[in-house]
């Protein structure tokens, strides 16, 4: 991946003053509720200057960023897990990857999104309209992903991912997600919750715990203002039970040989014509995490040779 750097001195400043991204994962409930916070205020000012994302693109694949790095509390490992938004609004789609090793990449379907007037609030759900969303988990030891999908009823990640839960894993969840941006529009904090009930969780149990999360000051806000995710669970919640903490970043393996490699693998018609053709220097991109790669003509002569 090529890193665009946040060139921004304002935002260089600021993020020396919040606390590292990462996600703590916790007990609650005599072990019957499962906890995941994450501070991403890096991984989504990382996501904007890759992607190069306005205010409303920021808040809509951050969304699903912050929601993919929360569910890898559920997978170990070289596990990974996706959402993939499919919707008939201005968004297009929203697609996010994240492995247990706390790597974030994706992509919105249409970046910019296309509207015609200024956002009035941070709902994103007439942006979204219908579709569908599916969840899928790649088990490194499953012959295969498992892969669940229902219809959109919100036009929210957050509420939808829940509804998700509950209709194809009989699990009850709930995710919080926000983004805090200033007056200029810069996203200096972000962040998430997800709570999960354990099977065979007490009556009530995960409403406790929810009412209890309602009374936290927005997640975006607080990790702006420098806050500290552990220090925020303890302050909540009855008895937290830490149980590990993990790393949380926008960061995809692509690399200039791998798409050399798939030059190369094209068939015979494609290379000559490329290498005929050009145009040189050809450029490709990521569409996970907008790095791109250019080939000079005596690259592609060398990749693409008779």
């Amino acid at each position: 991946m090529i890193t665009v750097p946040i060139d921004s001195t304002k935002m260089q400043d600021h993020l020396l003053h919040v606390k590292e991204d990462g996600l703590t994962i916790f007990l609650l409930e005599n072990q019957s509720v499962r906890g995941t916070i994450l501070n991403g205020t890096r991984m989504i000012n990382q996501m904007r200057k890759n992607h190069q994302t306005g205010i409303l693109e920021t808040l809509a694949l951050g969304h699903g960023y912050l929601a993919a790095a929360l569910m890898t509390s559920m997978v170990k490992g070289d596990d990974r897990i996706a959402l993939h938004l499919e919707c008939g609004g201005p968004v297009g789609g929203i697609v996010a990857e994240a492995s247990a090793h706390g790597d974030v990449r994706g992509y919105l379907v249409n970046n910019p999104i296309e509207i015609t007037e200024p956002p009035k609030s941070f709902d994103l759900s007439p942006y979204i309209g219908p579709g569908f969303l599916a969840v899928t988990k790649y088990i490194q030891e499953a012959k295969q992903p498992y892969s669940g999908q229902i219809m959109l009823e919100h036009g929210s990640v957050a509420k939808d991912l829940a509804l998700y839960f509950l209709q194809s894993e009989q699990t009850r969840t709930l995710f919080f997600l926000s983004i805090q941006f200033d007056r200029e529009g810069d996203a200096v904090g972000a962040g998430g919750l997800f709570l999960q009930a354990l099977p065979g969780a007490a009556d009530g149990a995960l409403e406790r715990v929810s009412d209890r999360a309602l009374s936290m000051p927005s997640l975006g806000e607080f990790f702006a203002e420098g806050g500290d995710r552990d220090a925020l669970i303890a302050g909540t919640f009855r008895d937290p039970e830490i149980l590990a903490h993990r790393p949380a970043q926008f960061f995809c393996h692509c690399t200039k040989g791998y798409f050399g490699e798939f030059l190369a693998s094209m068939d015979s018609q494609a290379r000559r014509d490329i290498r005929e053709k050009g145009p040189f220097p050809l450029k490709i991109s990521c569409q996970n995490c907008g790095s791109e790669y250019t080939f000079t003509q005596h690259e592609i002569a060398s990749l693409l040779s008779p």
